[in-house]
């Protein structure tokens, strides 16, 4: 069966406008879109810029030594090799744990349950703070895996651990500063 000509035509008009409708509703809805580089030259906030912001973190002194892994690399990269800064805008007061597991129990050649395969899992909590005010910018929490080998020589197998550690410490204080970074660019959106 074929509609009449007529109708066919009614249509099609019926289609081509709801096509249009939602062009143009697209179209809008792109156009409130915005886009700009993270680490871009474009302020944030008052004057300021990211990587000017992320300069200004003071992090927190942590306890243990892969805690102050990740601090450590935190440093370097919001200062880029400067440091602390001198007169801090921000405080980061951040909490690392870690979770150490066998993956895999794999021997050939013995009747020994000894695991072959470990991983390093490290947990970073973290609160960032307006220096001068005290008033809470953000709370985040960002978790990293590393995976090492475990020879049967126990100094091997303990520092195998420790380089496990030290990746999982340097990739948690990157995402840590993305993380970050990002909630600084929300921040100075959301004052301005």
């Amino acid at each position: 069966m074929s509609l009449p000509d007529r109708e066919k035509t009614e249509l099609s008009r019926l289609l081509r406008r709801i096509a249009l409708a939602g062009l143009v509703g697209s179209l809008a809805l792109v156009s409130a879109c915005q886009v700009r580089p993270l680490y871009s030259s474009a302020p944030l906030s008052t004057g300021s810029t990211a990587n000017a912001e992320l300069a200004s973190i003071a992090v927190k002194p942590v306890r243990t030594r892969y805690a102050q892994q990740v601090r450590n690399n935190l440093i370097f990269g919001f200062g880029r090799g400067a440091g602390e800064p001198a007169s801090a805008l921000y405080s980061l007061d951040l909490g690392v744990t870690e979770a150490v597991e066998s993956s895999a129990l794999v021997q050939v050649g013995t009747d020994q349950d000894e695991p072959t395969a470990g991983s390093v899992t490290l947990t970073a909590g973290y609160t960032l703070t307006d220096a001068k005010t005290g008033a809470v910018i953000a709370v985040g929490r960002r978790a990293i895996t590393s995976s090492f080998d475990r020879p049967r020589q126990e100094f091997a197998s303990y520092r195998a651990q420790i380089d496990a550690e030290n990746r999982a410490a340097r990739e948690l204080a990157e995402a840590l500063q993305l993380s970050i970074a990002q909630d600084l660019a929300r921040h100075g959106t959301a004052a301005s």
